[in-house]
């Protein structure tokens, strides 16, 4: 079922969503979280499938929020809040509303959604295109326990990842980030059943691919060891190579669907690693909502020591106690070092 709202308000929207749900005979409110898109006409219907998609794991009201840029001075002077609501069927699990800002109110945006939020929820924002500097300080990021960010999108998308590195608040992520678990989970399987230590690493991927930053930045995080950074053709991240006591250890994907884990003295493995949609991956983040410390640390390792070529050199003096949780020597006589970043990778 669908409700248009001309020229509306917060009040008249939530009375559409009761009368909505009575209506399609669904009066209770079983949903679990509140999610903020935030997104521009050209990018919302990709955004909006995608939540509708991960609503299936997690029932949730949907905000979308969609800031329309007035051409003339009259225009930009009328504030208008148009809304479309659906229920039922056409919201998946849960339920939606469509804003489009005009005007004045689009500086007013946390006014509007702030009526809407559903009642001791947690709230997740998620910045489709075009994420604000510091999600944090940001009028609808400062309503949410959870920001989400795609540094993917964005023109320059290693610069992004300094940025999201200076303004980092607990709560923040990105879903580069979350592009890499996977990968993160096959590499700490490997090491697991390695008995070894580990050297040197090198990841290949896309140039300007910021999901390679980060494997990269994680790697030298946790292991405390050069990683190199290597450019191919893609598509997104190809190959991860750790050097170690024990030989190579080979986790290679050419094609972005099936990935061969090739270690010394084992036969090679054809592993599933496919490239996952967006759905899945905003799903994933909604399963959990507290601060993630290892991107926090990953992400603050810092992308401007990522050596392409020379590769990012380990912290010059860490301390013990950091030393024993982050660094991966894999080593028989470091099993701390080595459980700690099996389930880092988990995270």
């Amino acid at each position: 079922m669908k409700i248009d709202l001309t020229e509306t308000t917060s009040s008249k929207i939530n009375k559409a969503l009761v009368q909505g749900r009575r209506a399609v005979g669904t009066p209770a409110i079983g949903m679990v979280l509140t999610l903020v898109i935030v997104t521009d006409e050209e990018n919302a219907y990709d955004a909006l499938k995608a939540a509708n998609d991960a609503s299936r794991e997690h029932p949730s009201r949907t905000l979308v929020v969609i800031k329309r840029v007035s051409r003339s001075p009259r225009d930009r002077a009328k504030a208008r809040l148009d809304a479309e609501v659906r229920v039922g069927t056409d919201a998946g699990t849960g339920e939606t509303v469509i804003v489009r800002l005009y005007g004045e109110v689009i500086d007013h945006a946390q006014s509007v959604v702030l009526p809407l939020l559903l009642p001791d929820a947690p709230v997740v924002v998620w910045w489709a295109v075009n994420a604000p500097a510091a999600p944090a300080q940001d009028p609808l990021g400062a309503l949410a326990q959870r920001r989400v960010t795609d540094a993917y999108a964005a023109e320059q998308p290693i610069h992004e990842l300094s940025t999201r590195a200076e303004t980092y608040t607990p709560g923040d992520t990105d879903l580069s980030w979350t592009r890499i678990t996977p990968w993160r989970s096959m590499l700490a399987a490997a090491l697991d059943q390695a008995p070894c230590t580990v050297t040197s690493a090198e990841v290949t991927g896309e140039e300007f691919n910021p999901s390679c930053e980060l494997l990269a930045m994680w790697l030298a995080n946790r292991l405390n060891v050069p990683v190199t950074r290597k450019v191919s053709d893609g598509p997104g991240l190809t190959a991860v190579r750790l050097e170690s006591s024990s030989g190579a250890i080979v986790l290679d994907r050419p094609d972005g669907s099936l990935a061969t884990l090739s270690m010394r003295g084992q036969p090679d493995r054809a592993v599933a690693l496919k490239r996952r949609d967006t759905a899945e991956l905003l799903a994933e983040e909604l399963r959990r909502l507290d601060p993630d410390e290892i991107y926090a640390a990953s992400l603050k390792f810092g992308v401007d020591r990522l050596g392409h070529g020379d590769g990012p050199q380990p912290a010059d003096d860490p301390q013990p106690a950091a030393g024993e949780k982050a660094a991966d020597e894999s080593g028989p006589a470091k099993p701390v070092a080595k459980k700690a970043a099996k389930k880092a990778a988990a995270k």
